[in-house]
């Protein structure tokens, strides 16, 4: 199971600079790697400049591939509606290069409409935009001259420089939201992302199982990798992992209540009341994983085996309330003592 850490480069301590926080989460990339972490998975965050500085995912993914060797970096998720998918193509060709073939890609199309806003660009665009610069992102990255003629963009004899290092390209992986998208990347062959967090971990059996079949159904090798992000917390015992991380996953999901009121996802609106009435038991319960090593390697082991999983995307400090002394202790487990009992 391939284990991997997303970050938001959030802003770790009060009163936190820009710059602080930076060389924070770039430290701590490093440390990563050095502790065996197979992936490191960069957010993209817009319009929340009191939660993190991570607009710019790619500018950081270079930034780390210059301090690393090994560790693979993934962005999760590109939001690409907001991207002009020349620029795109030629910047994550850069990014392969410079990191000789360690770029993953993950995309989406975000469920947060302040960023479209922001960009003027339509939520309601959103869905069209997506595909589209997804075509355009491949042909760029494949041909040595592409001409295309879309709904919003057009290019004649249009060339990306540089190309990638990996042949024929970085591996794309795709976040899955709404209920019907679940068939259609299923359909597709794309590899999978998901995640909890107005809905429960149970809760994804029906629509893996949608993924699943409906890439088999297309003839595509293999059953169709899924990867889950888990908010996660680490510690010596399963009553300090509790006590550490208690305050920060309440905080998180009361800042998740106001997204939810305004998501242009109806799934995600009608699952409001769950959160409303959220407590730390049923979090542990239905949507995050906290404990001892030993805790935490049985669930992980359980959710392989219930969800067939193929690695996970540990969120190490949801609601960025945990100090970053105790997240890194638990990064350090997850790496040396719970990863080597999921392989």
């Amino acid at each position: 199971m391939e284990f991997g850490w997303y970050h938001e480069f959030h802003r770790q301590v009060p009163g936190q600079t820009d710059a602080e926080a930076f060389a924070m989460g770039l430290d701590q990339a490093v440390a990563a790697e050095g502790w065996g972490l197979d992936s490191f998975w960069l957010a993209e965050i817009h319009q929340q400049a009191p939660r993190s500085v991570l607009t710019a995912p790619l500018n950081v993914a270079t930034a780390i591939a210059t301090r690393t060797t090994t560790l693979r970096i993934g962005t999760a998720v590109q939001v690409l509606p907001l991207a002009h998918p020349l620029r795109l193509a030629e910047e994550t060709a850069t990014v392969d290069q410079i990191s000789q073939g360690r770029l993953l890609l993950g995309v989406g199309r975000s469920g947060n409409p302040r960023a479209y806003a922001a960009y003027g660009v339509p939520y309601s665009e959103s869905r069209d935009r997506f595909y589209e610069t997804l075509e355009v992102l491949k042909l760029a990255w494949t041909q040595d001259s592409f001409s295309f003629h879309g709904k919003y963009h057009h290019f004649d004899e249009a060339r990306a420089v540089p190309r990638p290092f990996q042949k024929p390209h970085p591996e794309i992986r795709i976040a899955g939201a709404s209920e019907d998208t679940f068939p259609v990347l299923g359909a597709l062959g794309y590899p999978l992302f998901v995640a909890v967090r107005s809905g429960t971990l149970s809760g994804l059996a029906p629509d893996l199982h949608a993924y699943r079949e409906a890439y088999k159904a297309a003839g595509h090798p293999g059953k169709g990798q899924v990867h889950l992000r888990l908010s996660m917390h680490v510690a010596e015992t399963d009553a300090l992992a509790e006590a550490e991380s208690k305050d920060s996953i309440m905080h998180g999901y009361g800042a998740l209540k106001s997204q939810l009121e305004g998501s242009p996802n109806a799934r995600r609106r009608a699952e409001l009341d769950d959160v409303l009435s959220l407590t730390f038991a049923s979090a542990m319960r239905d949507k995050v994983v906290v404990g001892s090593p030993d805790r935490v390697a049985a669930r992980l082991q359980a959710l392989k085996e219930e969800l067939g999983i193929d690695g996970i995307l540990a969120e190490l400090n949801f609601g960025a309330r945990i100090p970053p002394d105790a997240m890194m202790r638990s990064l350090r487990l997850l790496c040396e003592t719970v990863r080597p009992r999921c392989q």
